[in-house]
């Protein structure tokens, strides 16, 4: 793991600080505080056993492991443990994802060109494309892939045996993988959302890594706010960290803390500016609802899909939201949180929101 420090604006041009997907400009800040080895990596506790087992007896077989499928939502470590795996198996990795390999010549000359005992991670496994994925089928369990040379009635598949090689998928969406697909992973291991103290710890390390003295308080501050996700807490510090650095004295106490997740519109919930909008939309607009998903979305002025994959998920996860057959309600967490009164009855007149 590299220690070298990063840029204060290294990331700032993630659309949300609490937003669990990676964007490009962040990728060599998180590259800095990831772990290396499996027993720096916190939390997923039977995930890590599990993956420790495999390895280890592959190992003392003298043989690639068989393939194995990461699942989870974003952020919680996918990519890290993939590098991780080619750690432990000293073995080089080839980094790829599914929405790049759109034809089947994509993925043969990936696979043509491996080695013996490399590791080829394909990231969101679930989006690659149909002819591409039957192809993977043989590869992973034959090891071997058929070249189609020439065109038309001219055209010759030869086959072309492969090295041993071992697969890593990582994927948020698992119900969308094929069964042929997802059969032919021997080792399927599903990453949950961290505890409090998980998150702890991993700010704490990458406040060591950063070489930043991060006080326990602002530490167990950070912690709360990060809606369980390890990438979040992580961007959450490197904020705290420019806010110290440019309005502070440099210190990363709880002050400090606080002040910056204040700026960047994070609450002691880890709702971000659009968290509460949507909330107060359905608390303020729609008397709790229900309301329809496409209507709630042009009420805060996003897109469907935003409102869905970005918001949705935590807010049901936290017990704000309530997803129905008649559309989204707010639930009395919702109410208590906003600082507002809920309707006799579930509905009636909405009441009157102050600025959040």
């Amino acid at each position: 793991m590299s220690h070298e420090d990063l840029a204060p604006d290294d990331d700032a041009s993630s659309p949300s600080v609490t937003n669990p997907e990676s964007a490009p400009p962040e990728r060599t800040a998180e590259a800095a505080l990831r772990p290396r080895r499996l027993d720096e990596f916190v939390g997923q506790q039977v995930v890590r056993e599990q993956l420790s087992l495999v390895l280890d007896a592959a190992a003392g077989r003298g043989r690639s492991p068989e393939h194995m499928l990461l699942s989870g939502p974003p952020g919680l470590g996918k990519t890290t443990l993939a590098m991780i795996i080619a750690a432990e198996l000293a073995a080089p990795l080839r980094i790829t994802s599914g929405p790049a390999i759109q034809h089947a010549g994509d993925l043969a000359a990936i696979l043509s060109s491996l080695d013996e005992g490399e590791v080829l991670f394909i990231d969101e496994i679930h989006r690659l494309a149909r002819p591409a994925e039957e192809m993977l089928y043989i590869a992973m369990e034959d090891f071997r892939v058929d070249v189609v040379v020439g065109k038309g009635v001219g055209a010759t598949s030869i086959p072309l045996d492969l090295p041993p090689f071992t697969v890593v998928g990582a994927t948020t969406r698992a119900g969308l993988l094929p069964a042929p697909l997802r059969d032919r992973f021997g080792f399927i291991g599903h990453l949950d959302f961290y505890a409090p103290e998980e998150l702890r710890e991993v700010v704490r390390r990458s406040a060591v890594r950063l070489e930043e003295d991060l006080e326990e308080e602002a530490g167990i501050e950070i912690s709360s706010r990060s809606r369980g996700t390890p990438r979040i807490a992580n961007r959450l510090l490197r904020r705290v960290r420019d806010w110290a650095q440019v309005k502070g004295d440099g210190r990363l106490d709880l002050s400090a803390t606080k002040e910056a997740l204040r700026v960047y519109e994070v609450d002691d919930r880890g709702l971000d500016r659009l968290d509460r909008a949507v909330l107060g939309a359905l608390c303020g607009r729609f008397a709790g609802g229900p309301v329809g998903l496409s209507t709630l979305a042009v009420a805060v002025g996003e897109e469907t899909e935003t409102v869905e994959t970005m918001v949705e998920p935590y807010l049901v996860r936290e017990g704000f939201l309530l997803r129905t057959p008649r559309g989204r309600a707010a639930a009395p967490a919702a109410w208590t949180h906003l600082g507002l009164e809920a309707p006799e009855g579930g509905g009636g007149i909405a009441p009157t929101l102050g600025r959040f």
